[in-house]
């Protein structure tokens, strides 16, 4: 089974904004914006939403710029396939919500020790404004037991 899944990372100033997980899947990283397409849903909506949820900002443009695909040992059926947009213009200001608790790093201040694993992997590149493409298998612990990254061209 795929489940299709968004992710948002703004971008201002040699600076990402990441929030800390408050609860649900990943509680206590650091970690981009978004989550599930509702139905009726564009990809690129279900990242806008989420993300407005999630920190409060409104994207008013946005690049697909990477697709991850994601796979646990413990539920090898499962692939979640991920939409990662760059953010570089948004209204209003990232505040705190239920979920998440959003704070700005520098490019060279990145707290990969409190991010997903796979994260120092290919965040490096899309900083570098590199497209690509991943695949990770983890395992017990989040372990990646596989990776693939390549760079892409586009997505179409």
């Amino acid at each position: 089974m795929r489940k299709v899944s968004t992710l948002c990372l703004a971008v201002q100033n040699n600076k990402v904004l990441l929030g800390m997980k408050k609860r649900g899947f990943g509680v206590g990283r650091w970690n981009g914006f978004g989550g599930k397409i509702e139905a009726g849903e564009t990809i690129e909506e279900a990242a806008q939403r989420e993300t407005e949820e999630e920190c409060g900002i409104v994207i008013r443009s946005m690049e697909k710029v990477g697709i991850h695909e994601f796979r646990f040992k413990s539920n090898p059926d499962e692939v979640l396939e991920v939409h990662l947009f760059r953010v570089d213009t948004f209204e209003g200001e990232p505040i705190e919500t239920e979920e998440m608790r959003p704070q700005w790093f520098a490019f060279d201040d990145i707290p990969y020790d409190t991010m997903w694993p796979d994260d120092r992997y290919w965040l490096p590149l899309f900083l570098a404004n590199k497209k690509f493409r991943t695949k990770f298998l983890f395992g017990a612990g989040d372990v990646i037991l596989e990776k693939e990254i390549l760079e892409a061209e586009s997505f179409d």
